[in-house]
């Protein structure tokens, strides 16, 4: 008896899926009821290119296993069923290496763990359990300055401070005093070597004084912090600040990011490369022309990016479409094989829940699908599935990982100097059994994103016939993949779409905010506000 009711289930459930499927439509229910049996037919495709779906993660701040409120690498390693099952197939983990600052981006040994996040052999470790997994991890590698407690730094200052006055120093016999940039005048960007008349580069902060990028000896020792990564089995790097290597000098940051990519490609082809160039569009597109496979997508990104400025009311769907259709054009024309990093925050950003005054969930939503759904590799910071807060001072953007609302295992401390504050939607605890959640609603993304591979890989026109001020039909085709089309009513108004002059007939996916569904017969689509729907020949 039990057998038979097994089949009788697994026949009603077939019949439900083949009712969604054949007839298109994407009834009044529950939001991730809705987009669970509209995209119920969809498969992960998984393929070995550096088109993924990335996630930021901040360690410090994500999860700890040993009870001491700071996050780290065993934490991260236990969190891979929630990373794998959100969708994601790649991580990017802001700096391991040790550091006398709790963001780590002053290194003082590129070769080795923080403490505070564990050992080599939880790195090892946790390298292990993502590639068995399929996911690839990068890590950060911060070149334009170290850390003033580096040994390099170290040596070289205690070396200009036992010179006799008006002495010059000797690279034979302290080598480190040509890693960095030091002078007897005070320059623009230079500070004051204390027990010395010299002075030294730090653009950033006195505590992170500028590598001498031209010095031969330092590009040796990059190459070979390089080299031990990929030995331990890192699939790349995100590079950080790459404008400011030489500051105002784009020439010389392409050229030393051409030597760069040539040695990363010498080490180990095919290891991926993204760099970021906090810059106008225009700016950091030229960086391309380095060969580098991705520069992170700033112009769409944060509260005055494509993204956001088009759900205040700032642009148009069209305008929406029309960025993304110029943009590809643009890194194409650097490089032909450039691979676009959208990303819609990060650790410098405001995060985005708190963009869009008087939100119910529904632009922050819809602000994922715009980022997730654009070509390239994409990225997502750890809680903007979750709609977290944090703005101000950078602690506030970088605040512990919201898995529950009360002092439950795991949970981290954040760093000491951020504020305290509420956040505005409810805890992971709270969102995974909310079909109605920001966290469901990524799922769906990434399921989509991952079952049809020309959404990531896609080149990106607008469909400006069927585009209106208030819906973008952006269309994808790499011609390997089944193209697609993606239409993404971008207003707060019900929006009616005739879609029978083009080749896409059949309904791929649904994205809906809330309970109002989409539908799709006889090739009209009608999307109630703020909903996605992705059609396929």
């Amino acid at each position: 008896m039990k057998k038979i009711w097994q089949i009788v289930l697994t026949l009603i459930t077939i019949l439900l899926v083949w009712f969604v499927l054949t007839t298109q439509t994407a009834g009044p229910k529950g939001s991730a009821v809705v987009m669970s049996q509209a995209n119920a037919g969809l498969q992960e495709q998984r393929i070995d290119d550096q088109y993924r779906s990335t996630y930021e993660i901040f360690v410090y701040s994500f999860y700890d296993t040993d009870n001491d409120g700071i996050g780290d690498l065993k934490g991260v390693d236990q969190k891979l069923d929630y990373i794998e099952g959100l969708g994601f197939n790649q991580i990017w983990l802001m700096p391991v290496s040790p550091s006398p600052t709790y963001h780590k981006y002053d290194v003082t040994d590129y070769m080795e763990i923080d403490p505070e996040y564990g050992t080599m052999q939880d790195f090892d470790q946790l390298l292990k359990d993502c590639h068995e997994r399929g996911i690839n991890v990068i890590i950060d590698l911060v070149l334009n300055h170290t850390s003033s407690q580096h040994p390099w730094f170290l040596e070289a200052c205690d070396y200009l401070r036992s010179l006799p006055a008006g002495g010059m120093p000797d690279p034979a016999v302290c080598p480190y005093v040509q890693y960095y940039r030091f002078d007897r005048e005070r320059q623009n960007g230079y500070t004051p070597l204390s027990g010395t008349d010299w002075y030294y580069e730090a653009r950033f902060w006195d505590q992170m004084p500028d590598l001498n990028l031209d010095e031969p000896m330092v590009r040796d020792e990059i190459a070979k912090i390089i080299a031990f990564w990929f030995d331990r089995g890192v699939d790349g790097f995100r590079l950080d600040a790459v404008t400011s290597y030489y500051t105002g000098n784009d020439e010389k940051n392409i050229q030393f990011l051409s030597w760069l990519n040539d040695t990363v490609d010498t080490c180990a082809p095919g290891k991926y490369i993204v760099c970021e160039g906090w810059d106008a569009q225009g700016k950091y597109a030229q960086y391309y022309a380095s060969g580098v496979d991705s520069m992170f997508d700033f112009a769409f990104a944060g509260p005055d990016g494509v993204i956001a400025n088009t759900l205040k009311g700032k642009y148009t769907a069209r305008d929406f479409g029309n960025a993304l259709e110029k943009e590809w054009q643009l890194y194409e024309s650097y490089d032909p094989d450039a691979v676009n990093a959208p990303f819609y925050t990060n650790h410098d950003m405001a995060r985005g829940a708190g963009y869009y005054a008087g939100d119910d969930g529904s632009k922050t939503k819809l602000a994922l699908a715009m980022n997730l759904l654009t070509s390239g590799n994409a990225f997502l910071y750890y809680g903007e599935e979750l709609g977290m807060k944090g703005s101000g001072k950078d602690e506030n953007k970088r605040a512990p990982m919201y898995w529950s609302d009360s002092d439950t295992d795991g949970m981290t401390h954040g760093p000491k100097d951020m504020d305290s504050f509420a956040m505005k939607f409810p805890s992971l605890e709270d969102q995974i059994e909310d079909p109605y959640s920001i966290y469901n609603y990524v799922k769906e993304i990434l399921r989509i994103r991952n079952a049809l591979p020309v959404i990531a890989r896609g080149r990106t026109w607008v469909h400006q016939d069927l585009t209106t001020d208030h819906v973008c039909m952006i269309m994808k085709e790499d011609g390997e993949h089944a193209p697609a089309a993606i239409l993404m009513n971008l207003s707060d108004t019900e929006e009616t779409v005739d879609v029978s002059s083009t080749e896409f007939h059949h309904l791929l996916g649904v994205l809906t905010v809330n309970d109002q569904g989409v539908t799709f017969k006889n090739d009209t689509l009608v999307l109630p506000p703020y909903a996605v729907a992705v059609l396929g020949e």
